[in-house]
C-alpha cells in the first residue's frame, strides 16, 4: 500500500495498489480498502472521524463491482485509488472542463477537459438519481468524501498474449453500476489515452444522503432493506415479484452484493455450484443445475469422458431433486457457439417434475471467466412459457459472478495441488534413524497452501556418518521451492563423496552464487530479446540461504557432533544438570558473499544431552514489539526441559511458541531435537 504525501500541515488518507485482472482481484480490492480505512480511522487522518461501519459496508460494495466490472469486461490489470477529503479537491467530476456534449446512451453527459479527456458523469452534476428514482442533492463543495477509483485500460476485448479471438470474449459495457449509483452521491467514468478510470464517491460527514440517513436511524430496517446477510440469503424464501418496486430498486442490489462476497469466498468449485442453487431456489427459479465443464478434454471424469459434469441439481420440492437429475444428466444441454453469450432456452425436464409442472419455461446460462467456459447454469419456473426481462437480466448478471467464484476454485486449487507437489519433492519423506540417537521433529509452515521456507534433512552419509540439516531460505513460494531444490540434494550428495562439514558449506555457497548470476544473465538476455519493454516483474533472483548443518559420528558412550551455522539461529545443548549453551559460531549467510570462507565446531553429545536446533521462526516469534529470544528467551525455556525426552522437548518448546504471542505464527517453524541416549 502506497499513500500520496499531503501537505505538511493537513496529511490526507490516500491508498493506491495494483491488482491482477484475474477472479481473485474483487477479493483482494475489498481486503485493500478495509484495511485503509482501519489504518486512516487509526492514525485519526483528517475526515477519519466520520468512517462509520455503514460507509465501510458501502465502500466494500462499490469497489467489489467496480473491480468486478473492470476484470470481467476489460480483462486488464487493475489499478485502485481510495482517499477522503473534500469534494472540491478529491472529486474527479470538479476537475475544470471545456464543453460537455450528450452521452452515447443519453443516460448522462460527457464532459472533455483542456487535455482531451473524456468524462462520463453517470449522476448529473451535483444532483443524485436514487434508487427510486427521486433526486438528491449532493455534497457541496467543502463536504467530505471517500472517493474510489478503478482504472484499467479498457481493450474491447480480453487482452491475450497471441492477440487471437475466441468465440467465449464478450463485448459489454456498463454493468454492475447500477449499484454503485445506488450507494454513491455521484459516479463517473474518466476516459484518457488506453486509459478508463470508473470513479465513485460516498459522503463521509454530515451530508449524507436521505437513504443513509435513515439507514442510521433505522438500523434493523436498512439491514432487511439494503443488507441481505448471507443466512438470510440461503434460507428459503417465497419468491420475490420483480414488479415489487422496493425489490427492484433495492432487493436486486443487496442480493448480488451479498451473492458476490458469498461466492468469493468459497474456494471449492463444486461449492460454488451448490451455493449457487441456493441462491437462486425458491428466490428466482423453482429449480437450477450446474454443469461444471471438465478441465481436462479427453480424462475420465465420473464416467463421462471430456463432457460437462452435472455438479449440482437444486428444487423448491426435496423429492424431486433425485428424478430431475437423472433426467437432466441424460441429456446436459448443448449450446450454439454463437449463442453462448446470453441465455439460451433449453427444453422442459415435464416428466421428472410431475403432473403439476408439466408447462413451464428453461434457460441455459453459459459460465464464461476470463474468456474460458467454465459450464452452464439452468434454471427453470413452471407456469408460464417465458422468463420476465427483470429476472433474465438478474440471473445473467449473477452467472457472471457465478463463473468468476468458479474460475477462482479452479485457479486455487491448481495452486494447492502445485505447492503440495512442490512440498513433497522439497522435503524428505522420512527422517533418518540413527543408532544411539533420539530425534523429534516440529514443522508448522505459515502457509499451508504453498511452499514453505523452511525446510529440514536427516540422512545417512556412509562409512557410519548421519548428517543434519536446517534451513530457511529468503522468501516463501516459488523463489523458496527454486533454492531448496539446489540445496537439499546438494547437501546429501557432497556429504555423501565425503566432504568435510565445512567444505560442504563453501561448495554450496558457491553454487547459490553461480545460479544467481546464471539466473540475472537469462534476465538480461529476456530483456534484451524483448526490445526491454513488456517483461513483468518476477520478483527477487537473489539466493540467500541461512542454513544449520552438521555431522553425527555415534561412538560407544556418545556421539561425536561436527556443525557449522550459516546465517542461521545458533544450537543450543541441554545437559541433564539443565544447564544450556551455544555449540557454534555465527557466520555469514549462504549465498552473498564470493570469498566467504566457513569453519565449524566439534563437541560430543553425552548420554542425556539434547542439542535443539530452530529457525527464525522460532527465535523471532513476537509478542508486540518483543522476541521470543530476547534476553536469551530460547535458552530459557530449554533449561526447563531437563529430564525430557527428545519428543516431549519438541513439543514443549512449540507450544511455548504458539502461547508467546496472542495471534497465530506469522512465520515458518521448524525445529530439531537431538538427544543422546
Amino acid at each position: 500500500m502506497s499513500r500520496a504525501p499531503g501537505a505538511p500541515e493537513r496529511p490526507r488518507a490516500v491508498a493506491r495498489t495494483s491488482l491482477p485482472g484475474n477472479p481473485l482481484a474483487p477479493g483482494a480490492a475489498r481486503r485493500f480498502v478495509r484495511t485503509a480505512l482501519a489504518e486512516w480511522t487509526e492514525l485519526a487522518l483528517p475526515g477519519a472521524e466520520f468512517i462509520t461501519d455503514l460507509l465501510v459496508a458501502d465502500a466494500m460494495v462499490v469497489v467489489s463491482e467496480l473491480v468486478t466490472n473492470a476484470v470481467v469486461h476489460a480483462g486488464t490489470d487493475v489499478e485502485l485509488l481510495c482517499r477522503l477529503g473534500r469534494c472540491s479537491e478529491d472529486c474527479p467530476a470538479a476537475a475544470g472542463t471545456a464543453r460537455a456534449f450528450p452521452s452515447h446512451d443519453g443516460s448522462g453527459s460527457v464532459t472533455r477537459d483542456g487535455s482531451g479527456n473524456d468524462t462520463y458523469d453517470g449522476s448529473g452534476s451535483d444532483r443524485h438519481d436514487g434508487p427510486g428514482g427521486e433526486s438528491k442533492p449532493g455534497p457541496g463543495p467543502d463536504s467530505g468524501v471517500l472517493v474510489i477509483e478503478v482504472s484499467d485500460h479498457h481493450p474491447a476485448r480480453v487482452v491475450r498474449d497471441d492477440g487471437a479471438e475466441r468465440p467465449y470474449d464478450i463485448v459489454e459495457y456498463g454493468r454492475g453500476l447500477h449499484l454503485v449509483s445506488a450507494l454513491s452521491d455521484a459516479w463517473g467514468i474518466t476516459y484518457r489515452t488506453g486509459v478508463k478510470t470508473v470513479w465513485a464517491r460516498l459522503p463521509v460527514d454530515g451530508t449524507a444522503t436521505v437513504e443513509q440517513e435513515e439507514a442510521e436511524a433505522y438500523d434493523g430496517e436498512h439491514a432487511l432493506r439494503r443488507g441481505q446477510r448471507a443466512a438470510e440469503i440461503l434460507a428459503p424464501a417465497p419468491r420475490r415479484g420483480m414488479e415489487d418496486q422496493d425489490w427492484r430498486s433495492r432487493g436486486v442490489l443487496s442480493f448480488l452484493a451479498e451473492a458476490s462476497d458469498l461466492l468469493a469466498g468459497q474456494l471449492d468449485e463444486d461449492l460454488v455450484a451448490a451455493l449457487t442453487g441456493q441462491l437462486l431456489v425458491p428466490r428466482l427459479a423453482d429449480w437450477c443445475a450446474v454443469w461444471l465443464e471438465d478441465e481436462a478434454p479427453g480424462r475420465s471424469d465420473g464416467g463421462v469422458v471430456g463432457g460437462p459434469r452435472l455438479a449440482r441439481v437444486w428444487h423448491g420440492s426435496e423429492n424431486r431433486i433425485e428424478e430431475l437429475r437423472r433426467l437432466l444428466e441424460k441429456d446436459p444441454p448443448e449450446l450454439p457457439e454463437s449463442d453462448r453469450a446470453g441465455p439460451v432456452p433449453v427444453p422442459w425436464p415435464a416428466e421428472a417434475l410431475g403432473a403439476r409442472a408439466t408447462g413451464g419455461s428453461a434457460l441455459a446460462f453459459r459460465l464464461i471467466a476470463g474468456g474460458r467456459p467454465l459450464g452452464t447454469l439452468v434454471i427453470g419456473r413452471a407456469g408460464q412459457t417465458r422468463f420476465p426481462d427483470e429476472i433474465t437480466g438478474l440471473v445473467e448478471d449473477l452467472s457472471r459472478r457465478v463463473a468468476l467464484a468458479i474460475g477462482a476454485a479452479r485457479q486455487y486449487a491448481r495452486q494447492a495441488t502445485i505447492s503440495r507437489v512442490l512440498q513433497r519433492g522439497l522435503l524428505p519423506g522420512a527422517v533418518a534413524e540413527i543408532p544411539g540417537v533420539r530425534s523429534a521433529l516440529v514443522y508448522e509452515p505459515c502457509d499451508k497452501g504453498g511452499p514453505s521456507g523452511d525446510f529440514y534433512d536427516l540422512f545417512p552419509a556412509g562409512d557410519g556418518r548421519w548428517c543434519f540439516a536446517l534451513g530457511d531460505v529468503q522468501g516463501k513460494g516459488p523463489e523458496a521451492a527454486v533454492v531448496i531444490g539446489l540445496a537439499r540434494p546438494w547437501l546429501r550428495l557432497l556429504a555423501r563423496e565425503g566432504y568435510e562439514v565445512p567444505d560442504v558449506l563453501d561448495r554450496l555457497n558457491q553454487l547459490l552464487l553461480d545460479d544467481a548470476t546464471e539466473a540475472a544473465d537469462a534476465a538480461a538476455r529476456a530483456l534484451v530479446s524483448a526490445g526491454g519493454t513488456g517483461l513483468a516483474d518476477e520478483g527477487p533472483q537473489t539466493r540467500f540461504l541461512s542454513l544449520l548443518y552438521g555431522e553425527l559420528v555415534p561412538f560407544e558412550g556418545g556421539v561425536h557432533c561436527t556443525v557449522a551455522s550459516a546465517g542461521h539461529p545458533l544450537p543450543l545443548l541441554l545437559q541433564p544438570s539443565g544447564k544450556v549453551g551455544e555449540v557454534a559460531q555465527p557466520q555469514t549467510l549462504l549465498g552473498v558473499f564470493e570469498d566467504a570462507s566457513y569453519l565449524c565446531g566439534t563437541f560430543e553429545l553425552r548420554p542425556g544431552d539434547s542439542l535443539l536446533c530452530v529457525t527464525d521462526g522460532v527465535t523471532e516469534r513476537r509478542s508486540g514489539h518483543r522476541q521470543f529470544d530476547d534476553d536469551d528467551g530460547l535458552a530459557a525455556a530449554l533449561t526447563g526441559c531437563a529430564g525430557l525426552s527428545a519428543e516431549l522437548i519438541a513439543e514443549r518448546i512449540r507450544r511455548l511458541v504458539h502461547e508467546f504471542g496472542g495471534k497465530p505464527p506469522e512465520d515458518d517453524l521448524a525445529l530439531l531435537v537431538l538427544q543422546a541416549e
